[in-house]
């Protein structure tokens, strides 16, 4: 496969995963919710997940380039589940609005971040520290949806 092309594949499933985003975000309801002071701003989510998306992309671009998918299928595995769980804390969180499901989930989906981020870092020092801003950024999250878990 073209490395281009394979990229872009990579960058697609990425920002599918955030396709529920921005189809079940509902603003009004998160802006109703009891939040800690210390909470960001709605717009900040946005620019954030973009940057995040793209580097999550290329971090398994890199290591589908040691060896396609044969030779690197636990670490492509890790990476597949770990876009899973990503791509469904949105629908529990905003979907159904199960703040108490949802931080379960964010929180297996950080297990399997520093999973995939080691398993890549073994394959690619590039790629496992191009997984490191989005395993910061969901901790982060994690904590947010417990302070919001526990406000409301």
């Amino acid at each position: 496969m073209n490395r281009y092309l394979a990229l872009a594949l990579f960058l697609a499933a990425s920002f599918l995963a955030a396709l529920p985003g921005g189809l079940l975000t509902d603003a009004s309801w998160y802006v109703a919710l009891g939040r800690p002071s210390w909470a960001p701003p709605g717009w900040l989510f946005g620019p954030v997940w973009t940057v995040l998306y793209v580097l999550i992309a290329v971090s398994g671009w890199l290591v589908w380039r040691r060896g396609g998918w044969a030779a690197q299928r636990i670490p492509l595995i890790a990476f597949g589940i770990q876009l899973a769980l990503n791509c469904a804390w949105t629908p529990i969180f905003f979907g159904a609005r199960q703040i108490g499901l949802a931080l379960v989930v964010i929180g297996v989906l950080g297990v399997a971040i520093a999973a995939t981020a080691a398993l890549f870092w073994r394959v690619s020092r590039v790629a496992g520290g191009l997984m490191l801003p989005y395993l910061l950024w969901v901790s982060f999250a994690t904590t947010l949806n417990f302070a919001i878990w526990r406000l409301n």
